[in-house]
């Protein structure tokens, strides 16, 4: 039955530990790990919207804002495409160099898993800049690390037509040559007008400016192309590279194609070949018309100038603007997050304390159970031990006696008054005894009345072959003592002189009383044979006189030797 009961709040605490689990542990909600695409595109597709609308600032800021809600992991094509559109629009707006960072910022985010054109586009974007911050080395480097990828063939010969203009640029025209003439041969660059027409331009002003006499034919050619397409752009380019050829032999043509190309350019707003034209205008006239034109020329690129630093100075706002709100939005989330992890904390903290109580008062029931159990035990033992004692006490001490006086009884006259009286000393014996063991074994009082009982339990042990000797025992205020301390001192005292009534053979006891401290201080002393302390047997009582003051923290020590006493000295806490 024991072992039922101590197992019983192991499995309590088991069951509510699991219980207190269910309750608090709530299923963790993973955070998604998919950004929200459909606002991501929704944001690149007005991009592009604002984008053909011509409208860049609009359209920077919601490539720029789609771009700042990709994931950097995940969303790398999405990310390169706004880089991409974003880039384009600075170039567009004359700033080349926020076109270069914005363009090599991409870079970063170029894998050998996406589709190579998305590599190719940013190669390409950085191939134009270059060629305008006239950095030529750098633009073809680019264009030719576009050109080694693994892109369709039209973007190869869009590629191969963009490294031709640089060598144009570097004033390399037979290299740009070997590069145009056979792509105008090509089928595929044929069967597209847009860039067929600009192939045969360039391939046109390359042949012009190497001298040979074919250009003209493929700059017409090129023309009639645009004019068919209504390519204005395309067609303020070819009046450019005619006004060129014709400058040194018809200035008067030179001048008419000028103002053709300057129409043309103010049309779609390219600055750059609306100044080109403008100086061409100027060299082609003369007069008041060369300084209108110069005069012009001077307004424009001021105005050119205030409008590229304006966008300049807009982009870097919107980009300033962007990475301040992710920022706060980063600072917002961290804070979000240090609370959460607060709130976290404090749940743990309160099931932690939970579990502590829920420990602490299934703890507080084993132990109770535990120490019922134990004390079960002992006062099954005691009980048992009192019960040996008893019933060795009826057979040594009163069997004997009672034997005798019956046998006495039965065999001797009781008429006789000398019989009488010897019958009536035996049964005053016996009643003494019996009334003896009565109240070795009866209740102790702890009350005002311990102290007489005390001193009768001991007086009891005084012969006339043994002295008792009491010292102290008035002196100390027992109401300082706890009960069950009164009680330990009185078995205690009780066991050491029924110890010393069998064994000792002495003929003086000293008991003494005395407070030190917090501390009542016990000293037991007779004058009898002692013994080693090995041959001492824990057997007869001293052991439980140990234990009893072991169980009330207190302390013990005995001192005895061969045919020089024994001693006991104890000590209980007040």
């Amino acid at each position: 039955m024991i072992h039922k009961k101590l197992h019983s709040p192991i499995l309590v605490l088991a069951t509510l530990f699991l219980l207190l689990q269910s309750c608090d542990k709530k299923p963790i909600i993973n955070p998604k790990k998919e950004k929200n695409l459909a606002e991501i595109d929704r944001l690149i597709d007005l991009g592009d919207q604002y984008l053909e609308k011509v409208n860049y600032d609009s359209a920077y800021y919601y490539h720029n804002k789609a771009k700042s809600l990709c994931d950097v992991k995940t969303d790398n094509t999405r990310i390169i495409y706004s880089l991409a559109r974003m880039s384009e629009i600075q170039q567009n707006q004359g700033d080349y160099s926020g076109s270069e960072t914005t363009a090599i910022e991409a870079l970063p985010f170029v894998n050998e898993t996406m589709d190579p054109s998305y590599e190719s586009s940013i190669y390409n974007l950085l191939g134009v800049v270059y060629l305008k911050l006239f950095d030529y080395d750098n633009s073809l480097y680019y264009y030719k690390k576009g050109l080694n990828l693994k892109i369709d063939k039209t973007r190869k010969l869009k590629i191969q037509h963009n490294i031709a203009v640089v060598y144009m640029a570097k004033h390399d025209y037979n290299q740009a040559i070997q590069i145009l003439l056979p792509l105008t041969l090509k089928k595929e660059v044929i069967n597209d007008p847009a860039p067929y027409s600009k192939a045969l331009d360039n391939l046109g002003f390359s042949y012009f400016k190497v001298g040979n006499p074919k250009g003209i034919d493929y700059l017409n050619q090129s023309l009639k192309i645009k004019e068919k397409l209504k390519d204005d752009w395309g067609m303020a380019a070819s009046y450019l590279h005619l006004a060129q050829y014709y400058k040194p032999t018809n200035p008067k043509l030179a001048n008419v194609y000028a103002r053709l190309a300057f129409e043309k350019a103010t049309k779609v707003n390219n600055i750059d070949d609306r100044l080109e034209a403008l100086a061409l205008l100027i060299q082609s006239s003369s007069g008041n018309q060369s300084k209108f034109y110069s005069e012009k020329y001077i307004h424009l690129n001021d105005s050119i100038n205030r409008v590229r630093q304006n966008a300049r100075n807009q982009f870097a706002k919107i980009k300033y603007d962007s990475k301040k709100e992710k920022e706060e939005n980063l600072l917002l989330k961290n804070q979000k997050s240090e609370n959460l992890l607060e709130l976290e904390i404090q749940k743990n903290k309160n099931l932690l304390l939970r579990f502590l109580i829920a420990i602490g008062i299934l703890s507080t029931i084993f132990l109770y159970y535990f120490l019922k159990a134990i004390n079960k035990k002992e006062k099954i033992q005691t009980s048992y031990e009192t019960e040996t004692r008893i019933a060795k006490k009826l057979h040594d001490e009163l069997a004997n006696d009672v034997f005798q006086t019956i046998a006495f009884a039965e065999t001797q006259d009781l008429a006789s008054a000398q019989n009488k009286e010897t019958l009536l000393n035996n049964l005053d014996t016996i009643y003494t005894r019996t009334r003896n063991i009565s109240k070795e074994n009866s209740a102790i009082e702890t009350g005002e009345n311990f102290v007489p009982n005390l001193k009768e339990m001991m007086a009891r042990f005084n012969t006339s072959e043994i002295n008792i000797l009491i010292n102290g025992l008035d002196d100390f205020n027992w109401t300082l003592l706890e009960n069950t301390k009164k009680i330990t001192i009185y078995r205690v005292l009780q066991e050491l002189l029924v110890n010393m009534k069998k064994h000792s053979k002495c003929s003086l006891v000293a008991i003494s009383f005395k407070k030190e401290e917090n501390f009542l201080h016990i000293n037991y002393s007779d004058n009898g044979l002692g013994a080693s302390l090995n041959e001492i047997n824990f057997k007869n009582g001293l052991q439980n006189v140990e234990n009893r003051i072991l169980a009330q923290n207190g302390t013990i020590t005995f001192d005895t030797k061969s045919n020089k006493g024994f001693k006991v000295s104890f000590s209980i806490p007040i």
